[in-house]
């Protein structure tokens, strides 16, 4: 998590020069806002990588001296079959055409998009995959 840190405040380094080349050159303020914006992100990020990397042991990728299979082992729980991200999806995308074609819209969409949120909640408290 080390090198991610410092990559992330070099990032924020060159997107600050960035923003200060396009905001005297181009006299335009929203990409000027923006590009500072994505520098105080990327200052963000930088920084809680490298707060996080102090208090974490060292990683494999932190070691110059790492084989690539001192890294294996478990990433995590991956959900390998989940429907509610598809009806979230569904519910979203109604959601939005209620922006453009009616506010009306909301009623059918936030029903879809409540029971897909349940649902992704709780799908491991119930049936097949209960003690997963």
């Amino acid at each position: 998590m080390k090198i991610q840190g410092k990559m992330f405040l070099w990032l924020s380094a060159f997107i600050l020069i960035m923003a200060v080349v396009y905001g005297v050159w181009s006299k335009e303020p929203v990409g000027t806002t923006a590009l500072f914006l994505a520098f105080g992100l990327s200052v963000m990020i930088g920084y809680y990588l490298a707060f996080t990397a102090k208090r974490v042991d060292e990683m494999a990728q932190d070691n110059l001296e790492a084989e690539v299979a001192d890294e294996a082992g478990e990433l995590g729980f991956f959900s390998p079959h989940s429907w509610q991200p598809l009806s979230l999806a569904i519910g979203g995308a109604l959601a939005f055409m209620g922006v453009i074609f009616g506010w009306w819209l909301m009623y059918f969409s936030a029903p879809i998009i409540l029971i897909g949120l349940w649902g992704w909640v709780y799908e491991y408290y119930r049936g097949e995959n209960q003690n997963q």
